[in-house]
């Protein structure tokens, strides 16, 4: 049977168990919340990013959700910078130009902050005079900081970025920083 872990990822923790940075540098790590051996993260989360990080000792499930060309939706809690409007939104579920080419049509919808957040260790910098809004976006593709590129392409840098599920799981009653294992 395999391994699956759910792990809540905290914002500024690298999504890998060791740090093979700089010396003297001190990332945290996987590996100072999970002990369970064995297990890889199936895909990607920037440090920067928190939220639902899949991790498996399972190697083909960890290619199917870490490949692309599988689909497997993500759905992201997103802040940005400035007053989205819906047609902002719309904009992403048309796909929008990006360096590497144009995205695959996103779904996208305006949000209120969600209730219950965890407030994030350091918080976001906030400017007073510049608003904030918040979006649930679900992409079906994996390029990197592919959600804060589209949000930057259409005029709203990305403050603060949550992945809440990736296919059917998701960090449903998973405290930041907190991982449960489950099944497939």
């Amino acid at each position: 049977m395999s391994k699956i872990i759910l792990f809540n990822k905290p914002f500024n923790v690298l999504s890998q168990f060791t740090d093979k940075g700089t010396e003297g540098s001190e990332r945290q790590t996987l590996s100072e919340f999970i002990d369970v051996p064995g297990v890889y993260a199936a895909g990607r989360l920037d440090k920067d990013s928190e939220g639902l990080l899949v991790l498996t000792d399972d190697g083909v499930l960890q290619q199917e959700i870490s490949n692309p060309k599988h689909k497997w939706p993500k759905t992201y809690v997103v802040q940005v910078e400035g007053t989205l409007k819906q047609s902002d939104v719309d904009q992403l579920s048309k796909g929008v130009t990006l360096k590497d080419g144009i995205t695959r049509p996103a779904d996208a919808e305006l949000i209120d902050e969600p209730a219950g957040l965890w407030e994030r260790n350091p918080p976001v910098r906030f400017r007073k005079s510049v608003p904030d809004s918040w979006m649930m976006i679900t992409i079906a593709e994996g390029r990197n900081r592919q959600v804060r590129r589209m949000t930057a392409a259409i005029g709203f840098p990305t403050l603060r970025l949550i992945r809440y599920s990736v296919g059917n799981f998701t960090i449903d009653d998973i405290a930041n920083g907190e991982w449960r294992e489950t099944k497939f």
